[in-house]
């Protein structure tokens, strides 16, 4: 019995087809906005606006110290938004319905959405260096180039594509608008969480959350690329199945006949045919009887020594030429 993943799956029943969401004119709009909020967020700390004189407003203000009562429970909270917990508990439900539905997207959708968050929230990062409020240095500076690594919130991002992509691959429209209503409000609350604790920058987290609704918004533009993934791995996954499958042999009775192997196509050696086995050519006709099918290890008749049975009703024949033999000489007429 097999107890591979794949031999399970096969074993389920087949789901209705689940379409991807598509790129339609409200999608592209929608990205089309949160792709110019993204890059205004940039500009202005850039600048160093009013929006970095807002952040040092909140940063002075000290959250933390305001409401030291719900500092325990944010302290627990604020690992909805870390990269590790979540993935591994979003990864487990969807591990699950790629186990019930016969299908990997889920999973690599999963895959899909991190790399991308990892890839353009990383590069961000490195490439403006900002300091956290905790590193400052200069009170109304932008704190930028500085290496540091806060720009955009990580938390932020990653709480939006974590949780956003349990609505994302949701199979009904009524789950998918509670479950966008759930991520929203999850990753709201991460986003004001750092900023109450000091980590970040009230920027940070505009642009962390910008930047996890563009991942999300843009994710049907992969999907082509998702799905030839799940193909060719179950093309590998059938190609390992073929080569682990052992030859099946029939069975042969004993004093049976052999099965008579094809010839090699690479012109390695024959085996050798039972010709008792062969069937006789159409239109020819057998001036001797075939060997008997139940004694294929007889050898043909012609193969054997003429040898006159005894009490045989036949008389025997001087002039005969035994088969297989030379003709004995016979004398020549007229001395």
């Amino acid at each position: 019995m097999r107890t591979d993943i794949f031999a399970r799956l096969d074993r389920e029943p087949e789901p209705p087809k689940i379409e991807p969401p598509r790129m339609s004119r409200h999608r592209i709009a929608l990205f089309g906005g949160t792709l110019a909020f993204y890059l205004a967020i940039v500009v202005a700390v850039l600048v160093s606006s009013w929006l970095v004189t807002l952040d040092w407003k909140v940063m002075l203000f000290r959250p933390y110290q305001q409401w030291p009562g719900i500092h325990a429970f944010l302290d627990y909270y604020i690992v909805l938004g870390q990269r590790g917990p979540t993935a591994t508990m979003v990864a487990c439900w969807l591990g699950w319905r790629s186990w019930r539905q016969h299908t990997l997207r889920p999973l690599l959708t999963l895959g899909a959405a991190l790399l991308l968050l990892n890839v353009t929230v990383g590069a961000v990062k490195i490439g403006l260096g900002r300091l956290g409020p905790h590193y400052a240095t200069q009170i109304g500076s932008a704190e930028l180039f500085a290496g540091g690594d806060i720009f955009p919130s990580g938390h932020t991002a990653n709480a939006v594509v974590t949780w956003g992509i349990l609505a994302y691959l949701a199979t009904t429209p009524r789950a998918r608008r509670y479950l966008s209503a759930m991520s929203a409000i999850v990753s709201l609350g991460v986003g004001l969480t750092t900023v109450y604790l000091g980590t970040h920058w009230l920027s940070d987290v505009l642009l962390g959350w910008a930047a996890g609704l563009l991942i999300m918004l843009g994710l049907p533009w992969v999907e082509p690329l998702i799905t030839r993934a799940e193909a060719w791995i179950f093309a590998q996954r059938d190609n390992l199945r073929g080569l682990g499958r052992p030859v099946p042999s029939v069975p042969v009775a004993a004093g049976g006949p052999r099965p008579v192997l094809p010839p090699q196509p690479d012109g390695g050696d024959i085996p050798a045919q039972n010709p008792a086995l062969e069937p006789v050519a159409a239109g020819a006709t057998s001036t001797r009887p075939r060997a008997h099918a139940s004694h294929p290890t007889h050898p043909m008749r012609s193969e054997r020594t003429p040898v006159t049975p005894a009490g045989s009703r036949r008389p025997p024949h001087a002039d005969r030429t035994p088969r297989g033999g030379t003709a004995p000489a016979r004398p020549v007429a007229g001395g």
